[in-house]
């Protein structure tokens, strides 16, 4: 007879506790904290990766950190060209700085994902309509940084030993993994009907933001050259530090082997890429012609400017985000 009403008065407990919890708070401060625990896993890569920045050119230092800085102005362009309706500017600057943060310490793009989803239903994007933006952000970047890698090993076809970046015997089963997933995606859209419908809601969706965007010129041109300048700003700060440091491989080719690198671990489910990226920049820049050792500091340097010196401001941007109410 009593079990209930002690039910009823634990759960009503339960619940003001939980309206009691700042809760927001706490998620301001739950970046900082994923911050500090991934340097602290990777204290070794960063104390030799500053050690590299000592020895370094200052000048090509500088401009490896302005190209990672417009790299965010080229985010924020490319999200910008992947919806019709305005988005605050600075807000949506601001965001692409946090968006970053968020990515090192998520799987790879869910980072960056979630902050810009978030986002933009903020701003009053629907739902569909933000999920369709995303889609086409993302389709567009893979084609921009696809594009230029097509162009740069057309240009250069000798510049990187592409047997080295993938293993012998690699290939065969990469190509049915992914037959493998491409046959029971087909089968679950085709069996079973509750994910069939909404997925055709959304193609539906996402391909009518994808007309309206391309009548409009302006959002057309920030989401294809956005999509193009991100990676080729991400491949002049590697080329930057490479100047820097010494390495003897030529800018073009220091471009390709960052381009082909990135599409090598784009599947890597890593946060941010962390390790991942390294060892297969570092493979990359050494098929190109870099000596190893120049090649690892090289990757490190670059790794400490554009990754681990934005993080910390990053999550604070993040945090003062999400207190303000913008995400």
């Amino acid at each position: 007879m009593t079990a209930v009403p002690l039910l009823h008065l634990r759960d009503g407990r339960l619940l003001r506790l939980a309206r009691r919890l700042p809760v927001r708070r706490i998620l301001c401060l739950l970046p900082l904290l994923l911050v500090a625990i991934v340097a602290v896993e990777n204290r070794s890569v960063l104390a030799e990766g500053f050690g590299q920045l000592r020895t370094a050119s200052w000048p090509w230092l500088l401009a490896a950190g302005g190209a990672t800085c417009l790299t965010w102005v080229a985010a924020a362009f490319t999200r910008q060209g992947a919806v019709i309706q305005p988005l605050p500017r600075w807000r949506l600057l601001a965001t692409q700085f946090a968006a970053g943060s968020a990515n090192h310490l998520l799987p790879t793009g869910l980072g960056a994902g979630a902050v810009n989803l978030r986002f933009m239903t903020v701003c009053g994007v629907p739902l569909a309509r933000s999920s369709a933006a995303l889609a086409l952000y993302l389709l567009a970047e893979s084609v921009g940084r696809l594009s230029l890698l097509a162009a740069l090993l057309l240009a250069f076809p000798d510049a990187l030993r592409l047997g080295t970046l993938i293993p012998a015997g690699a290939v065969g089963p990469l190509l049915t993994i992914a037959g493998a997933v491409l046959v029971v995606a087909v089968a679950a859209l085709t069996l079973v009907r509750r994910l069939r419908a909404p997925l055709l809601g959304f193609v539906r969706a996402a391909l009518g933001e994808a007309r309206s965007v391309h009548t409009r010129p302006a959002r057309a041109l920030a989401l294809w050259g956005g999509s193009l300048a991100f990676p080729a700003l991400q491949a002049a700060g590697l080329v930057a530090v490479g100047r820097a440091l010494g390495l003897p491989v030529p800018p073009a080719h220091t471009a390709l082997a960052y381009l082909a690198a990135t599409v090598a671990v784009a599947l890597v489910p890593t946060p941010g890429g962390i390790g991942s990226v390294e060892a297969a920049l570092i493979v990359a820049l050494v098929a190109a012609g870099g000596p190893v050792a120049v090649a690892t500091a090289v990757v490190l340097a670059y790794r400490i400017i554009t990754v681990w010196v934005p993080l910390v401001p990053g999550a604070l941007t993040l945090g003062a985000l999400v207190r303000l109410k913008v995400i």
